[in-house]
């Protein structure tokens, strides 16, 4: 453990009064509850996109040389649209929580940190909302089209 910065501090307790444990320390240092859920949940996400980026990929390369019809027809599809909502939908949370922790760790003025949280925020919400919309356009009108 350092001492570095520590030597003129009036609080500072001389060797060998200190019985605490490492842990008894460390406590009332910051929390150690949020910063695990965050990870956890940006590992998740990413491993959820890993299977449906790969999905994708397989749908794009079967649509290729097909006309837009075809390809609305795939899409419409009730189990390739809500596989594409799901893709959505973790695409941006993962693209929240990373810009999340970017924010956090570079930008040290509060207002502008509150700030960008919130245009991270409104701006994940709102291009998650803009392709669940123009999903659920797709299949209605699909849907429509076939019956």
């Amino acid at each position: 453990m350092s001492n570095i910065g520590t030597a003129g501090d009036p609080r500072r307790q001389p060797p060998g009064e200190d019985f605490r444990t490492p842990l008894k320390r460390a406590r009332g240092l910051g929390s150690g509850k949020a910063g695990t859920g965050h990870f956890w949940w940006q590992r998740v996400t990413a491993v959820a996109l890993v299977l449906l980026v790969a999905w994708l990929l397989g749908l794009v390369v079967s649509l290729v040389g097909a006309d837009l019809a075809t390809a609305r027809a795939a899409i419409g599809k009730p189990w390739n649209t809500i596989a594409l909502a799901l893709l959505a939908i973790a695409m941006f949370w993962h693209a929240k929580l990373g810009i999340q922790v970017v924010i956090e760790d570079y930008v040290h003025t509060r207002w502008a940190e509150v700030a960008l949280q919130l245009i991270n925020t409104f701006a994940c919400a709102t291009g998650a909302l803009a392709c669940l919309y123009a999903l659920g356009r797709i299949a209605v009108a699909v849907t429509l089209a076939n019956s």
